[in-house]
């Protein structure tokens, strides 16, 4: 049996719960490979699953940092394959999330090239000036396949492939691995795939009950906290848009659309990504995906 599964895949199609599933059949810890779900308090906006729901399967790499803390893909990298590697020799490992760049830094070998403070902070107010839109539209033109494995709104991130491309003069993704060299050639990864006006519909739902579950007061007490919330956090998908409410700046009802919108947007770029890697076998809506994974696991 394959001792590291691998599941990935956009926003709301379903990924958290079929991780649990597997964890339960073959008896896993669960690594956690959302880029928002590492922090703490951030809870409604990211479709955390609470205590009751993870079904006492333990849980690595959920609510560890403070969301005023800005981290970075290789501070992930590191304590994501501490982890994997102090547990895999003992019972299997199940990583899950839809941060497309969080799994290939734990699967792939990643050059993280140095960083230079004076070429960010030239970025930082670039962005400033024309804004997060316009700023990705640039790293779009310069690298399109960073563009696609960042999302506008992590302008942080955007700032950072941005930098890495004026430092090396190379695209930010001639970074990312080669063929062949992967650190984990025995994982199995798994893609969930969702009828796109169904996931769409998903996805209007999902932020409709986010709503529902005080959403906006979870934002509140976040930004009110000692140290509020960082860039990073700040930018959020959902969490940008209620700010941008709270600071005057839009209409609650404008939000709530807004954070479906670009909620979509980013489904499409996840679906993108994950596709450009022929590893991953793809599970569909209308299969038995517990069971095809399994049965592909325990072949192995």
């Amino acid at each position: 049996m394959s001792q590291l599964v691998v599941i990935g895949g956009a926003t709301a199609t379903g990924k958290s719960e079929l991780a649990l599933e597997v964890a339960e059949k073959i008896g896993a810890e669960i690594v956690n490979a959302d880029s928002m779900q590492i922090y703490s308090g951030m809870d409604i906006g990211t479709a955390k699953l609470n205590q009751a729901e993870r079904k006492g399967i333990t849980h690595h790499l959920i609510d560890v940092v403070d969301p005023n803390i800005d981290i970075t893909v290789s501070w992930y990298q590191e304590r994501a394959r501490e982890i994997i590697d102090g547990l895999i020799k003992n019972k299997p490992v199940v990583v899950v999330g839809g941060t497309g760049l969080y799994i290939k830094a734990i699967l792939d070998d990643l050059n993280f090239p140095e960083t230079d403070p004076s070429v960010r902070v030239e970025f930082e107010k670039l962005a400033e000036e024309i804004g997060a839109a316009q700023l990705h539209q640039r790293l779009a033109k310069l690298d399109p396949a960073a563009a696609l494995a960042i999302p506008a709104e992590n302008i942080r991130r955007v700032i950072r492939a941005l930098e890495v491309i004026e430092i090396t003069g190379k695209p930010f993704t001639a970074n990312l691995p080669r063929a062949g060299s992967t650190k984990y050639p025995e994982a199995k990864q798994f893609g969930l795939e969702v009828e796109r006006e169904n996931l769409d519909q998903r996805i209007d739902i999902r932020v409709e009950k986010m709503w529902k579950q005080g959403f906006v007061e979870e934002v509140k007490n976040l930004i009110s906290a000692p140290g509020g919330m960082g860039k990073t956090a700040s930018q959020a998908i959902g969490y940008r848009q209620i700010i941008d409410f709270l600071n005057g700046e839009i209409l609650e009802i404008e939000a709530k659309e807004l954070t479906k919108v670009a909620t979509r947007q980013y489904a499409r770029r996840q679906e993108t990504w994950f596709r450009r890697d022929e590893r991953i076998t793809w599970l569909s809506p209308n299969s038995n995906r517990l069971e095809l994974l399994l049965s592909d696991i325990l072949k192995s």
